[in-house]
């Protein structure tokens, strides 16, 4: 045993090195502020190109979050909504020239992808200026957002995909059957589309999943090639040829097909982009950071209008997740955030309309119905509209289906309006596998319901008249919601589902196809708010919103994310997150499936 004297000096060793090393790191972050403070203001000079770089996730709204890993010790998530601040400030910029994509695989959802190329759409008509687009590859995704240019430049010897769209899904039923678990799913009853729960007891999909996912794939390709033909002059079916026969297997090809328009080495590239900026060829090529420029450009037009501030006319209602109880993480629509969030907006005099913008796959079945309850709420009070994003499914379309209005984007994933249970039993692995076994002593019959244990057919049937009723609820929800629709129209087009906007629309889900500025605006309108006189508060607020704004304002360095990660990782990742989450409490979920991947 240690002298209590050492143990005491070793203790107060030990917290003076941490109190030093704390006051240091404060010191440090004191120091780069004051340096920034001295730095010289973001400038652009005139003949400038704009390099828009999307080789990081794209978010719905921009953050920062502490990362010793990232320089700065901030990693930033760029978000839609700095994207599209920072492309409508470049219109009317005297000093912008013309923009150069740059994407090589785009990660975002289909949705987004969408309000980007729109963004950008009208950054050509309402300029004038040109887009060009450059990379060493495209994928599926970037070279449906860079079909937009003026011109679509690609390496002399890089690669172009182009094989139409799939969706490939991980099953798990074989390796349960191996460990011995039994996965006890309880769905509504005509849930047969309810597809959340097939990796646990099948090895491949059904009929009926198969059947939503070929409709669904087909309507986003079917927007994807009508916006290509407007962009490139191909017909829909020279693009089915193309992708059916793969035609485009290299670069050269990729110009044979007229998918690409020139084949070109980056120094070449920058020969050209001198020539349309008319600048020397002893100078360099004035290309401006697209983030860098959102970051000081955006910045104060989104202070403007109050997206970081205490007041605005419009609220913004940002609903991005997995639905949980409680608060939740930040990436996680937990039920008493955003049904405060709601509430605030209804309570709030300033606010004249609220735009609910939903992203997510659903979750709690529960958490879901606290937030729906406030929208019913809201609504007596002031218009109520959303905005659908990459996906508003299941709890995802719960949330939204009290609106007053409804936007979803041609490829937004919506609907599955079904809801499920699983109970795992892992009492045969625990004594086939480890020889461990379990016994009980309780006061009534039903007094222990454990994972350890299979439940009796009583048990079951409890439990899946539970799930009917909450299904239940759930179609006369949207029925009583949906104009038009009456309880059966709702259970015939629900059953778990899922729909593209665009058959979204044809169903009565969804009434107009847009993104989040058309929700805006059509809130402005319902509200008797003019456009010029829009301001928009983005809800829920953060703590350290403000203190993150004034970082990413000093902050000019471009943090990167790095990840070693494989996909087949974090699509298992994703499905073991989810059980993970999977709580006593809201064991009764209303989701899609748990990782949509669209190839």
């Amino acid at each position: 045993m240690k002298p209590f004297w050492r143990t005491f000096w070793a203790s107060s060793l030990s917290t003076l090195v941490i109190g030093i090393t704390l006051f240091l790191f404060f010191i440090s972050i004191v120091i780069g502020i004051a340096s920034s403070f001295d730095s010289k203001p973001f400038k652009v000079d005139e003949n400038a190109i704009l390099h828009l770089k999307l080789d990081n996730p794209i978010s719905e709204v921009s953050y920062a979050d502490f990362n010793p890993n990232s320089p700065g010790l901030l990693s930033k998530q760029f978000g839609l909504n700095e994207l599209k601040l920072g492309l409508k400030e470049a219109i009317n910029d005297p000093n912008i020239k013309g923009i150069l994509l740059n994407v090589d695989d785009l990660s975002a959802g289909m949705a987004s992808i969408e309000e980007i190329r729109n963004s950008l759409l009208e950054f050509k008509e309402k300029s004038g200026k040109f887009i060009y687009s450059y990379s060493e590859t495209y994928s599926q995704s970037s070279y449906y957002l860079s079909s937009i240019s003026d011109e679509v430049f690609l390496y002399p010897t890089g690669m172009l995909d182009f094989r139409g769209l799939g969706v490939e899904l991980m099953f798990f039923k074989g390796a349960i059957d191996k460990l011995g678990i039994d996965m006890q799913i309880i769905r509504g009853s005509n849930n047969k589309f309810k597809s959340a729960v097939e990796p646990f007891i099948y090895k491949q999909m059904s009929e009926e999943n198969r059947e939503q996912v070929m409709t669904y794939l087909n309507s986003l390709w079917d927007n994807m090639l009508t916006n290509i033909k407007s962009s490139r002059n191909i017909s829909i079916e020279q693009m089915n040829e193309i992708a059916d026969s793969i035609f485009v297997r290299n670069a050269p090809s990729s110009v044979e097909y007229k998918l690409v328009d020139r084949l070109v080495y980056e120094d070449e590239l920058h020969d050209f982009l001198k020539s349309k900026t008319e600048t020397p060829d002893d100078d360099e090529l004035n290309l401006v950071s697209f983030s860098k420029y959102c970051s000081s450009k955006s910045k104060l037009k989104k202070l403007d209008f109050g997206e970081l501030g205490k007041s605005g006319n419009i609220a913004i209602v940002n609903a991005v997740g997995e639905i949980v109880s409680g608060n939740g993480e930040r990436n996680q629509i937990g039920s008493e955030k955003i049904a405060g969030a709601v509430k605030e907006a209804r309570l709030n005099s300033d606010v004249k309309a609220i735009v609910l913008r939903v992203n997510s796959p659903g979750g709690s079945a529960l958490a879901s119905d606290v937030i729906w309850r406030e929208i019913i709420l809201a609504k007596e009070a002031k218009p109520v509209i959303v905005s659908m994003g990459d996906v508003a499914a299941s709890g995802g379309y719960y949330i939204s289906c009290a609106a007053d209005w409804i936007f979803a984007q041609p490829n937004t994933i919506t609907g599955s309006i079904g809801v499920f249970g699983m109970i795992p039993n892992v009492g045969p692995m625990m004594e086939d596998k480890l020889g461990i076994t379990f016994d009980r002593a309780q006061t009534n019959n039903h007094s222990v319901l454990s994972l350890t244990k299979g439940l009796s057919e009583k048990e079951k049937s409890i439990i899946q008249n539970e799930v009917d009723i909450i299904y239940n609820d759930f179609i006369t929800k949207v029925a009583d919601g949906r104009d038009g629709l009456k309880v059966e129209d709702v259970d015939a087009i629900g059953q778990g589902r899922v729909w593209s906007g665009t058959d979204a629309i044809r169903l009565g889900l969804v009434d107009e196809l847009g993104g989040i500025d058309d929700a805006i605006f059509y809130a402005a309108e319902k509200a008797g708010i003019e456009k010029e006189e829009i301001k928009t508060l983005s809800l829920p607020s953060y703590k350290e919103d403000e203190f993150m704004a004034i970082i990413e304002l000093l902050d000019e360095n471009e943090a990167t994310i790095q990840t070693n990660q494989t996909k087949v990782y974090n699509q298992i990742k994703a499905q073991l997150d989810f059980l993970n989450n999977y709580k006593s409490a809201d064991r009764i979920q209303a989701r899609l499936p748990f990782e949509l991947i669209i190839k």
